[in-house]
């Protein structure tokens, strides 16, 4: 068995590793360990401690997927919810879609029994309107919302330039792979926009024939790369882990248009291996990791590209 999961899922690593402990298969786990991510506001970048979009709103991502079949659930830009893995996972098992956003994947999550929460805390409300009141004009000011918002999408940036991701990869004793994923976006975002976290083959990919990935940080580069897809491809044509990560890493470095930024490549393989690199973003870059070979989790540093 073994699982790996960014640095920020400290809050639910732990009850993942003992969910795999005790026989779980490892998307249930996984499911069980970000759901705790989720509903710790002191991380800011997933769920309840996230930052809200331009007009104040929390829109959340999330999704899972199943190494086994194949199957994705995954839900985008939904408000009012804060177990949004939970319910990509409900995606999958009830609906014969894929994806729900907006209103109507919180249509469906009441439908499935999750309640309606309160997204925003006090503390990201201050914080975003004290931004908004730098940026805009008082006439803007008092027209807001009912302003253009695109002129604020450079000017402003999140608070604590977090674009980070709960990822989850992990295989299990049934020698399934499986991923996760749960994100509140980035920090200030457009109102509908949607990262890579919900995007199979762009924040993530698991095939439990050849591994897995899923990426962090700045989803508009991996959408455009498909680099989760592309890591567990390079796999299935027979590359090694290091450098099926390694073209996917090249794909990114590639890009020289459009808005560029750093992400981080989480990967597993069906041998057992993992690799976890660190492409462009500033300090150092840790995760978890744990195996049935070690007594307990361990945070370690990623490579770097």
């Amino acid at each position: 068995m073994l699982v790996i999961a960014n640095a920020e899922a400290w809050p639910g690593f732990p009850t993942t590793v003992e969910r795999l402990k005790s026989g779980s298969d490892s998307l249930t786990a996984m499911i069980a360990g970000i759901s705790r991510v989720e509903a710790e506001p002191k991380v800011r970048s997933v769920g309840y401690g996230g930052w809200p979009n331009m007009l104040g709103v929390m829109e959340c991502d999330a999704a899972v997927m199943n190494g086994d079949t194949r199957e994705v659930g995954a839900v985008g830009a939904v408000p009012d919810t804060m177990h949004v893995a939970a319910l990509a996972h409900a995606v999958m098992q009830r609906l014969p879609h894929v994806m729900l956003t907006g209103a109507g994947a919180r249509r469906f999550a009441t439908e499935v029994g999750l309640p309606v929460d309160n997204m925003l805390l006090d503390d990201s409300r201050r914080v975003w309107w004290d931004r908004l009141q730098t940026e805009l004009s008082p006439a803007e000011l008092e027209a807001f919302p009912d302003v253009p918002l695109a002129p604020l999408s450079r000017a402003i940036t999140d608070p604590e330039r977090v674009r980070d991701t709960t990822v989850f990869v992990s295989a299990d004793r049934m020698r399934g792979i499986h991923a996760a994923t749960s994100t509140s976006g980035w920090a200030w975002k457009y109102p509908g926009r949607l990262g890579d976290s919900p995007i199979p083959g762009a924040g993530y990919y698991a095939d439990s024939r050849y591994g897995a990935a899923a990426c962090t940080h700045t989803g508009e580069m991996t959408m455009r790369c498909s680099t989760a897809h592309t890591v567990v491809l390079a796999l299935k044509l027979g590359r090694s882990l290091e450098d099926a990560v390694a073209l996917a890493v090249e794909e990114l470095a590639d890009l020289s248009e459009g808005f560029l930024g750093g992400v981080v490549i989480h990967a597993v393989d069906a041998h057992g291996g993992h690799e976890v690199v660190n492409f462009r973003c500033p300090g150092e870059i840790r995760y978890w990791l744990w195996s049935d070979e070690m007594a307990e989790p361990e945070l370690r540093p990623a490579k770097a590209a």
